[in-house]
């Protein structure tokens, strides 16, 4: 460890930044739970179905039937609890495995900022956010700190600019900034809203949308982080979140990129919202202003500390480039396309019609994909290939245990890609039942055979 280092990780920094993102980001953790719950999206997504689709490597984690509520309860109860610094380390660890379960539960339902809470909740596992307004530093002062290692806020400015910087980087493609696709089909459905609705049907205005997001996502995290822009901004991420909401179905994203970037500003801020918070439940603050030092014991478990939250770091900056190890265009076969913070940069549409062939008699069933498939689950499986070969090995045992031989299962498959013509999706003559998942290529993705240019 150099002196650079040594003298960074021996840096001071108010513990108010962090207690106030911590209060932040547990209320609406608590929120989005109840959001989700109260629109019955538990019991559409987790329960009704018949089939769920599953993250390679986590195929045991299933919905839990009912018991599913149950998960639901103790998450939000685990996040309020985050919120409110009440046991707060084993709070934030129920909480960061009952979400992660609740995300793999079923694959149809990725989204990157459940991806971004995961990431966001793991982190906060290493780090002293009770130490400061909290009910754990009010009953035990022992743990009660006024100041804190700065890299324990920093890391999260750090998930912060990645979420975005990836997301400009994503950006740079031909299909986004020279065809202004995918918000050249996107835009126009959004035609009727006031003042800016007859806006969206302009060709132009498609275009300004993709480049202005494309400038924002790579330029917002220095802005943030330089002091005389911050206000401005933070102007920005509040108009270009509002819009993104009103435009699009992206659920509570928006409002946790605005809270989250409030990080970016002086501590004192976030002491001022602090105050009032404890002027508005009438409880003391002065408690908290206790004048101490976070003191680092550079012992085992602290090194330790540093080098895991290193590690996560260097694979978060390395994991989204893993799609360069594939051929083929990925937004057509999508293979290293999640988890690399790619948001919203193509418009798929498919068509996939299976066919199950008795090996012995040669009986043929078409198969009618709603008998097992929600309408959402059918739609998002028929232009991902990942879904597309665990539904054949699904309907594989399924007709195997109705008496077909050895069922041999294909596909008629077509796909759309920003605005592009169908082409033919997946090798039509291939028994999708004898191919197993992998993080190989999966060579019976036919070719793209078009070029998309960029990252």
């Amino acid at each position: 460890m150099n002196f650079s280092t040594t003298k960074y990780i021996n840096k001071y920094s108010e513990a108010s930044t962090l207690a106030f993102f911590r209060l932040a980001f547990g209320f609406m953790m608590v929120l989005s739970l109840a959001r989700f719950a109260s629109y019955g999206w538990i019991k559409t997504f987790y329960i009704q179905p018949q089939f769920h689709f599953t993250y390679y490597g986590f195929e045991w984690v299933k919905p839990l039937g009912n018991y599913t509520y149950l998960l639901f309860f103790i998450s939000g109860l685990a996040a309020l609890f985050v919120a409110i610094g009440y046991k707060y380390k084993l709070s934030i660890i129920i909480f960061f495995l009952s979400f992660t379960y609740i995300e793999l539960m079923d694959k149809t339902t990725y989204l990157n900022h459940y991806y971004f809470i995961t990431v966001v909740s793991f982190i906060l596992i290493f780090l002293p956010a009770n130490a400061y307004f909290s009910i754990d530093a009010y009953r035990n002062p022992k743990i009660a700190f006024q100041k804190i290692p700065s890299w324990t806020i920093d890391i999260l400015k750090v998930l912060i600019g990645i979420v975005y910087f990836y997301a400009g980087l994503a950006k740079l493609n031909s299909d986004w900034l020279f065809e202004a696709m995918p918000l050249k089909i996107w835009l126009p459905a959004s035609s009727n809203l006031p003042i800016i609705g007859s806006l969206l049907n302009e060709n132009w205005v498609h275009y300004a949308f993709s480049w202005t997001g494309m400038i924002y996502d790579l330029s917002i995290p220095f802005l943030l982080l330089y002091k005389r822009t911050r206000l401005f901004a933070f102007v920005l991420v509040v108009v270009f979140h509002v819009l993104t909401k009103i435009l699009f179905p992206i659920g509570v994203f928006p409002y946790v990129m605005i809270v989250s970037s409030l990080l970016f500003f002086n501590s004192n801020f976030h002491k001022n919202i602090l105050q009032f918070v404890s002027k508005l439940f009438n409880f003391t603050f002065a408690v908290f202003e206790n004048g101490k030092e976070k003191i680092k014991n550079f012992n085992f478990i602290y090194k330790t500390k540093i080098a895991l939250v290193s590690c996560f770091i260097a694979f978060q900056v390395l994991f989204p480039f893993r799609y360069l190890l594939y051929p083929d265009e990925l937004f057509w076969t999508e293979e290293g396309f999640r988890f690399s913070w790619r948001v919203m940069l193509m418009e798929k549409a498919g068509y996939a019609q299976f066919s199950v062939t008795d090996a012995k008699t040669k009986e043929n069933i078409m198969v009618d994909n709603s008998r097992f498939l929600t309408s959402f689950q059918e739609k998002q499986m028929s232009f991902q290939p990942d879904f597309i070969l665990e539904y054949a090995h699904f309907l594989h045992d399924y007709y195997q245990k109705q008496g077909v031989h050895n069922p041999v299962v294909r596909v008629e498959s077509y796909v759309a890609l920003n605005g592009r013509l169908s082409k033919l999706y997946i090798e039509p003559k291939i028994n999708l039942a004898k191919e197993n998942e992998s993080f190989k290529h999966k060579t019976w993705i036919l070719p793209f055979n078009d070029e998309i240019k960029g990252f």
